[in-house]
């Protein structure tokens, strides 16, 4: 089953312009977000460096 942050609107409009106001606040959330923490571990450890690496993202490692 598909995880909803691999299809999150607000994520995707971060990869599009990760400067603008509603992709700093994706970037902020995903610091606390339940559903990213789950999501991110979820993935293969090849993924999430890719995530990591892709976000600057450094927790729940």
């Amino acid at each position: 089953m598909a995880h909803p942050c691999e299809n999150c609107k607000i994520r995707a409009h971060y990869d599009a312009k990760p400067t603008s106001l509603i992709g700093r606040f994706w970037r902020w959330h995903i610091n606390f977000c339940p559903g990213w923490k789950s999501y991110i571990t979820s993935v293969s450890l090849e993924k999430q460096a890719e995530l990591r690496k892709k976000y600057q993202f450094t927790k729940y490692q």
